[in-house]
């Protein structure tokens, strides 16, 4: 692709790694962003400030079919997800928590820091397509098992997770059930009432708001241990003073994507399947991961014979920003444990990029890149 066929402006698709700011969530933000006051203050200021991160929390409940004081906002879905496990690790008479082998680096990193080498008893599989059986959970939670935490939409190949399911197979056994839904929120429908989970996270920037902010939504029959100590805030579950100003940005981005879910889900779909179809049809030596149900937003694809980060490079350098996974891998040149853990040989899963779609992205986009594969595939080949 020589310099003349390059696209006029950068082609993004990575949101699953952050999604560009919606105009919604920029509004918020600029509104509310020159307000002064400490919202735990109890001047005026401060009730002022208050009043905002009330609103916010009260939109973000109603967004995603919860009780205002369920939303526990947290710095990210990274600290929502250690909260999380960090949280349940405690409980007494249940020293088990059970996590899939395909989960965020927040939670498997947390899961192994407080459950270290002994760990793999604990650990779900998943099938070839990418999806734990609720079969399993049942046949593997006991009365001993603190926590089952399954990723709602895994962020790699972004295959759908039996939430339901698997909250009831824990429920059952009296464990507690989390979902990291980061993936999820403007992309499937999330209600965390109809989940029967106890907790579930949720980060703003995977949906269109700032980063800096995210929530663990906690069911009010559960007290989780604090994994952080000072003013009490948040249900003493996650001290600290809240920024009024991206609480607002936040629930104004999930409550723009709930509301528009089904258009974009749609929209995303047909993009996904252009896209998808259009790389087995014009790429040799191709396979796309996951089986459904899957994301709209995520198109996992393995090209064969070539290093994903060769491959990644070449599309770089001809202004397209895709992934060779997990961002939280970023600059780390390893086979992504996920599709290890699907089965997929090293060799494949170090061949793998990640094109993940969101609220900018075009036909054209899609277009244009399924114009551009062909010749740089052939390149990252000749390389490897």
């Amino acid at each position: 692709m020589g310099d003349n066929a390059r696209p006029t402006r950068r082609v993004y698709l990575d949101h699953a790694a952050t999604t560009p700011l919606l105009p919604a969530a920029r509004a918020a933000l600029l509104d509310t962003l020159d307000l002064v006051g400490n919202p735990h203050a109890v001047h005026t200021a401060g009730r002022r400030a208050r009043a905002v991160v009330d609103e916010a929390r009260e939109l973000l409940a109603d967004a995603l079919d919860a009780h205002p004081m369920e939303v526990v906002f947290t710095a990210g879905g990274t600290e929502a997800d250690n909260l999380a496990v960090l949280g349940a690790a405690g409980r007494e008479g249940r020293p088990r928590i059970l996590t899939s082998a395909i989960e965020h680096p927040a939670v498997a990193r947390a899961f192994e820091h407080v459950r270290g080498d002994a760990a793999a008893t604990d650990i779900l599989p998943v099938t070839p397509g990418g999806h734990v059986d609720p079969a399993a959970v049942a046949a593997t939670a006991g009365p001993d098992t603190a926590l089952v935490t399954v990723q709602w939409v895994n962020n790699e190949v972004g295959t759908v997770q039996p939430i339901g399911a698997i909250a009831s197979a824990a429920a059952a056994v009296g464990a507690w059930s989390h979902s990291d839904a980061a993936q999820a929120v403007g992309h499937v429908p999330v209600s965390f009432a109809a989940s029967g989970l106890d907790m579930l996270t949720v980060a703003a920037h995977k949906v269109g708001g700032p980063v800096g902010i995210g929530a663990l939504l906690v069911s009010r029959d559960i007290a989780p241990a604090p994994s952080s100590f000072g003013g009490g805030q948040e249900r003493s579950l996650r001290s600290g003073t809240l920024s009024a100003p991206l609480a607002a940005a936040f629930a104004a981005a999930v409550a723009h994507a709930v509301r528009g879910l089904d258009a974009e889900s749609a929209r995303l779909t047909a993009l996904r399947t252009a896209l998808a179809s259009g790389i087995l049809t014009s790429v040799p030596g191709t396979r796309v991961n996951g089986t459904d149900p899957v994301s709209p937003g995520v198109c996992s694809v393995t090209f064969t014979g070539l290093r994903a980060s060769d491959l990644q490079f070449l599309l770089d350098r001809e202004g397209f920003d895709c992934s060779t996974g997990s961002a939280c891998h970023a600059g780390v040149v390893q086979p992504s444990d996920v599709l290890l853990a699907m089965g997929r040989s090293r060799a494949d899963a170090s061949a793998t990029l990640r094109f993940s779609l969101g609220w900018t992205t075009a036909p054209d986009d899609v277009t244009a890149l399924l114009r551009a594969l062909p010749t740089l595939v052939e390149r990252a080949r000749d390389a490897a």
